[in-house]
C-alpha cells in the first residue's frame, strides 16, 4: 500500500513541485496540500497522512509550531521540514519537534527523491520490526506455556477521536466536550442507551464547573461548542463531497451521522461560494451514532 503525503508550503510553486516529485517518482500519493499552518493543521487531522512536508516559515504560524499542535491533538505522522534556513539553533528545534529530516530550498528533485526514500524505508522498517516484536512474543508466550496477553481494551478518547479527526473536528473546542461526554455515557449505569442529551450536558457540566452556578451557565456553553464543532464537520464533509463523491470518508461519514439533506445544501452553499447560515445539525443523531460506535470499539 503506498504511503500518503501531505504538503504544507506557502509558495504554491513549491507544492506543486513536491506533489509531481512525489507522484512522478512513485514515492506515494498527495492526500492533499495547504498553504498556511493552521489550514495544514486541518487538513493533517482529516486526512492522517503517513508523511507531512511542512514549510519552517510561514505567514500565519511556522512550522514548528504546527508540527508541535498537531502532535498535541494525536498526530503521529511523520515529518520532513523544508526550509531556506540553516541556523544551527532553529535547526535543532525542529529536530526537537519530531521531524525525520531537513529539505533545503531552493528545491532540488534528486535531494527530495533521496530524503523521501530514507524516509519510506525507515517507516517500512520500524512497522516491520513492530511486527517481528509482536510475533516473537507470541511465540515465546507458546514455547513456555505462558498465558496469552490479553490486548488491553482502547479508551474511549483513543476510539472517538480518530472519528472526530476524520469528519475534521478535533481541532474544535467542541471535541473536548464531546469525548467528555462519550467517556460519561461509557460509565452510565445502562450502558446500552444514551443518556438523554440535558442530562449528558449537566454531568459534563458538572465535571468542569464545581460551583453549581457556573456549572449551570456551562451548559448553554457546552451546547454552542457542539453546535460549532458539529458545523465544522459537516462543512469539512461537504467539501470533501465536492471534491470527491466516492471519498471513502464522505460516503461513510455524512450520511450516518448527518441528515444528508444538510449535508447536501451545504455543499451547494460552498459550491455557491455563500453560507446562508440555515444548515442545521442535529446534535442528539449525531451523539446516538457516536455512542453506539463507542460500544461497538469497546467490544472488540
Amino acid at each position: 500500500m503506498p504511503l500518503s503525503f501531505c504538503i504544507v508550503d506557502d509558495d504554491a510553486a513549491a507544492r506543486r513541485m513536491l506533489q509531481h516529485i512525489i507522484e512522478d517518482s512513485g514515492l506515494g500519493e498527495v492526500a492533499g496540500t495547504a498553504e498556511c499552518g493552521q489550514d495544514g493543521v486541518r487538513l493533517i487531522l482529516s486526512e492522517c497522512p503517513d508523511i507531512v512536508l511542512m514549510d519552517l516559515l510561514m505567514p500565519d504560524q511556522d512550522g514548528i509550531e504546527t508540527i508541535i499542535s498537531l502532535q498535541a491533538q494525536g498526530c503521529r505522522s511523520k515529518f520532513v521540514m523544508i526550509s531556506q534556513i540553516e541556523n544551527s539553533d532553529m535547526v535543532g528545534r525542529a529536530y526537537r519537534s519530531g521531524i525525520e529530516f531537513f529539505i533545503r530550498k531552493p528545491i532540488n528533485k534528486i535531494e527530495v527523491e533521496a530524503v523521501l526514500y530514507k524516509v519510506n524505508e525507515r517507516y517500512a522498517i520500524n512497522r516491520y520490526l513492530d511486527e517481528i516484536k509482536s510475533s516473537l512474543g507470541k511465540l515465546e508466550r507458546l514455547q513456555f506455556g505462558l498465558p496469552q496477553v490479553q490486548i488491553s481494551k482502547r479508551s474511549v478518547r483513543e476510539i472517538i477521536q480518530p472519528i472526530l479527526m476524520n469528519m475534521g473536528m478535533v481541532s474544535e473546542s467542541g471535541s473536548r466536550d464531546i469525548i467528555t461526554m462519550m467517556e460519561l455515557a461509557a460509565t452510565h449505569s445502562n450502558r446500552g442507551s444514551l443518556p438523554p442529551l440535558k442530562e449528558l450536558y449537566q454531568m459534563a457540566a458538572a465535571s468542569y464547573k464545581t460551583v453549581p452556578a457556573e456549572a449551570a451557565k456551562e451548559v448553554k456553553a457546552i451546547e454552542q461548542r457542539l453546535r460549532r464543532a458539529l458545523s465544522a464537520g459537516l462543512t469539512n464533509l461537504a467539501s470533501i463531497g465536492l471534491t470527491d463523491y466516492g471519498n471513502p470518508k464522505f460516503e461513510y461519514y455524512a450520511p450516518l451521522y448527518f441528515d444528508f439533506e444538510e449535508v447536501r445544501l451545504k455543499m451547494r452553499e460552498i459550491e455557491q461560494g455563500r453560507d446562508s447560515g440555515k444548515v442545521k445539525v442535529n446534535i442528539k443523531k449525531f451523539l446516538q451514532v457516536l455512542h453506539l460506535e463507542l460500544l461497538d470499539g469497546i467490544g472488540r
